[in-house]
């Protein structure tokens, strides 16, 4: 990639049901519900303005359909899907609550709660985490004209962003409140391979 700057709009998918019951997804293929189709329009609404060129979406139906409902709104046809983006595979939590996966995993998620860089068990490790989503970005950001909206997971964005946010992780305390919500959205600016600067947005801004 050449010195040339690039703008992506990095953005979580709508909400599923699983995330309105506080159930970890991962790679699980959950449908939008009712308000995640809302927060999508909400979404398409505050990408008017920024001038979107192109889409890219994880393969998951809840991405996918966040991306296309934001596609129609702008008038952008083909979204280019990648599995790369996909949510971190969270292994045996997959459609468990918090609650849930302390009762039933109990030593396995107090080491996750204590780290969650540690693997889930029969899950997918952090670093393969995040080389994968940030070789999807440079493919994005190489051949895609920008600015390009990117619609991915919570946990996807949090290990591409890294130590460039002040986000949390996916199992800490804080995440419910300072994590990112369905349809939060942050404008990212590359160059050389390299993210140079973050904003965070406000998704439902007009």
């Amino acid at each position: 990639m050449s010195d040339t700057r690039r703008t992506l709009f990095l953005a979580r998918h709508g909400e599923t049901d699983w995330n309105a019951e506080g159930r970890w997804q991962g790679q699980t293929d959950v449908p939008l519900n009712a308000n995640g189709s809302a927060q999508a329009h909400a979404l398409a609404e505050r990408m008017r303005r920024e001038g979107i060129a192109a889409i890219a979406s994880s393969d998951l139906s809840r991405a996918r359909a966040t991306a296309e409902i934001v596609a129609e709104a702008l008038g952008i046809t083909g979204i280019h899907t990648d599995p790369d983006l996909r949510e971190q595979h969270y292994g045996c939590f997959e459609g468990l609550t918090r609650t849930d996966s302390a009762a039933r995993f109990p030593e396995e998620w107090a080491r996750y709660v204590a780290d969650w860089r540690t693997t889930p068990p029969d899950g997918e490790s952090y670093p393969a985490l995040v080389a994968r989503v940030r070789e999807a970005m440079r493919r994005i950001a190489e051949v895609f004209a920008t600015p390009a909206l990117v619609v991915m997971h919570g946990g996807a964005i949090r290990a591409l962003l890294g130590e460039h946010t002040s986000i949390p992780g996916p199992s800490s305390a804080g995440w419910a409140l300072h994590g990112i919500p369905n349809g939060g959205v942050f404008r990212v600016i590359v160059a050389s391979d390299h993210i140079v600067e973050v904003l965070r947005l406000d998704a439902t801004a007009r």
